[in-house]
């Protein structure tokens, strides 16, 4: 059981697994190795104390380093689902199954559209994790929208156990060469079926027929995250502590609403590392 898991590997992310692993707290780091990987991308940055007129590149390099001397390290797993338990959360990541007495969403800014019905049908034939339902579609046809190139060992893992994969992939250079893997360059529009999935529907009404879809995107929108989380314009609600509306969870950073600053986002991350601190300590 973990004190904390952190949920992206941004600047609040950082700022708070700084301040935890200083107090002696055991943390799961959750998110990309490449941490501060947006910030890096930076052409010039003019409104950061004490870097001023810095690249993107050189604060991100001083942020890596200051990880590397604190021993952090990120767990590169994307999180599908987060559930309260009462007095702690359990998180499934990739194939991995974490439990930690709070956490904290550093998710950055959630610009993820759903298909038309794959809310409705999440559970159905509409899946988030390829290791952990890919067996149920050994032999059969699955349709896979794939927005990284960093998910293309799950869509061959899928590939090693479907039929036939149509793969919808939202990104250039695809890497994916492999005969039962159709790429397709239509956009997906929505999932077809009313009890359960039965193909995708594209822009230009194409549909293709499956038995089931993977929905591989670096981001999750956050009330299919984590159910019963409120948000207020698309951001988490949270206080002047960083706690949201559910007890053990905070937020930080962009998900929290603007400014879209990287000052912003580390004090937040600091603020609710300091929350997540008179938590713990309240709960003993």
């Amino acid at each position: 059981m973990y004190d904390a898991a952190i949920i992206g590997t941004g600047p609040a992310g950082l700022s708070a697994a700084l301040n935890l692993k200083i107090h002696g707290k055991k943390i799961i780091w959750l998110g990309s190795k490449e941490i501060c990987e947006k910030v890096e991308k930076a052409e010039q940055i003019m409104n950061y104390p004490g870097f001023p007129g810095s690249t993107g590149s050189e604060l991100t390099e001083a942020f890596r380093r200051q990880a590397r001397e604190m021993e952090l390290e990120a767990t590169d797993l994307m999180v599908n689902s987060i559930v309260s338990m009462g007095d702690y959360y359990a998180l499934m990541a990739g194939s991995e199954f974490v439990e930690a007495k709070t956490i904290l969403l550093t998710t950055g800014i959630t610009r993820v559209g759903t298909l038309e019905r794959e809310t409705e049908l999440l559970g159905r034939g509409v899946s988030y994790c390829a290791t952990c339902d890919g067996l149920l579609y050994r032999g059969r046809t699955i349709g896979v929208i794939s927005t990284s190139p960093r998910f293309e060992a799950e869509v061959e893992y899928l590939a090693g156990l479907a039929e036939k994969v149509y793969l919808f992939a939202r990104y250039k250079n695809c890497g994916v060469d492999l005969p039962n893997v159709e790429i397709v360059r239509e956009i997906p529009r929505a999932i077809k079926g009313e009890n359960r999935v039965e193909a995708v529907g594209c822009a230009d009404g194409t549909k293709y027929a499956v038995d089931g879809v993977f929905c591989l995107r670096t981001a999750i929108r956050l009330n299919t995250l984590l159910p019963g989380l409120e948000t207020v314009d698309g951001h988490i609600a949270v206080d002047r502590k960083m706690e949201t509306n559910m007890s053990g969870c905070f937020a930080a950073g962009d998900c929290t609403g603007r400014p879209y600053q990287y000052a912003k986002a580390i004090g937040e991350g600091n603020v609710a590392a300091h929350s997540i601190l008179d938590y713990l300590a309240e709960k003993g």
